[in-house]
């Protein structure tokens, strides 16, 4: 879990419509756009309805027949069993690339074989890499655009949330006591024992988990400096732990407490089950949301098998898969109304009680700088 915890730490929580307001030698790919299509091309759809229907679609994937996906190991948030899933529904290939690669590796990816068979056809990035990228996205919107809140999308779908999750706090039951609020990391029984995930300056679950942190002492996403004094306190009392945590130092007991990402903590569990008892925790009133963003490469060289793609993500058999993998659906409010969430999966969640925060690109900004001006002199 190591490469992809820490490729993934990456994920921003800023708000997405905040932030998207703005090499083998293989031959070219040859695709069937106009196949059946009524004249329209599958590369220029931005809907089924373009195509003619989700019939006419499906019809011009199988004849593309491939799809290539990119940074998807298939132990994370179950895209093993997605990628399956989406396999046997459609017939279709996917061809899985450097499962555990960045989300800046998508990118140079896709640039480097921009015209060939073998280019990605879609993404999925953590936000500051798809803001940043937009140019090479194409807009999209699936069958159930209209159940994304707006916050989490692209208005036109050039980019748009996926599953994500909050920021928690996991822990060995075997070697600390569960903690009721933040502050209880205080307390002598978690010396030596508090990990954050990544330098906060630098990694996204880091930055994350001192922003929930700043929230719970009452500090607020334009102001995270108390999120900062809490993690110099944690170290003054010698609980701080300046290890960046992986499968291994959770298992071996090195980091028996890990603020990182819900559905992180939560895979943890599974894995160690029988071994040891890790739980997740999420501080009431301090729920810190994260998404990562699906897109469209423009130059997909398999432009109706990457729409298709995303109307399964998007379908509610996509999004269950999602929650199955201890992620948080995009489409989880309009999927609880609507009665097709997997109730099962859906329950064992981790709790999290407050209104779910998502920080503009403003407030990112101003996060980033003060951490860059004190969190070296806090930690030291």
């Amino acid at each position: 879990m190591k490469t992809r915890m820490a490729r993934r730490s990456g994920v921003s929580a800023i708000a997405v419509a905040t932030l998207i307001g703005i090499a083998a030698c293989s031959p070219p790919a040859k695709t069937p756009d106009d196949a059946s299509t009524g004249g329209v091309k599958a590369s220029t759809a931005t809907s089924a309805q373009d195509l003619g229907g989700m019939a006419a679609l499906v019809d011009a994937a199988k004849k593309e027949g491939t799809l290539n996906v990119i940074a998807l190991p298939p132990d994370w948030a179950n895209y093993g069993d997605i990628i399956k899933g989406f396999q046997a529904k459609y017939g279709l290939k996917v061809n899985s690339a450097q499962p555990d690669a960045s989300s800046a590796d998508e990118i140079t990816a896709a640039k480097n074989l921009k015209g060939q068979s073998k280019a990605p056809d879609v993404f999925d990035l953590g936000g500051a890499v798809a803001s940043a990228n937009m140019a090479m996205f194409a807009p999209y919107k699936v069958a159930t655009f209209n159940d994304i809140p707006a916050l989490l999308k692209d208005a036109n779908g050039l980019g748009v949330s996926d599953y994500g999750g909050y920021m928690s706090i996991g822990y060995d039951t075997g070697k600390v006591p569960a903690p009721k609020m933040v502050t209880d990391l205080l307390k002598p029984a978690y010396k030596g024992k508090v990990a954050l995930n990544g330098d906060p300056t630098k990694a996204g679950a880091g930055f994350s988990g001192v922003v929930m942190t700043a929230l719970s002492q009452g500090g607020t996403p334009e102001d995270i400096s108390k999120g900062v004094a809490f993690f110099k306190a944690l170290k003054t009392a010698g609980n701080f732990l300046p290890v960046d945590p992986t499968s291994t130092t959770i298992e071996s007991g090195q980091t028996p407490v890990v603020f990182d990402w819900d559905y992180l903590n939560v895979a943890q569990g599974k894995k160690l089950k029988g071994k040891m008892n890790w739980q997740t925790f999420i501080p009431a009133g301090a729920v810190v949301g994260g998404y990562y963003v699906q897109a469209i490469s423009k130059d997909a060289p398999h432009p109706a098998a990457a729409r298709l793609w995303e109307e399964y993500l998007y379908s509610d058999e996509g999004q269950n898969l999602w929650l199955k993998g201890g992620a948080r659906p995009v489409r989880e409010k309009a999927m609880v109304a609507a009665g097709t969430i997997d109730m099962a999966a859906y329950a064992a969640l981790p709790k999290a009680v407050g209104t779910p925060v998502f920080l503009t690109k403003e407030q990112n900004a101003k996060a980033n700088a003060y951490l860059s001006a004190n969190w070296a002199k806090a930690i030291g």
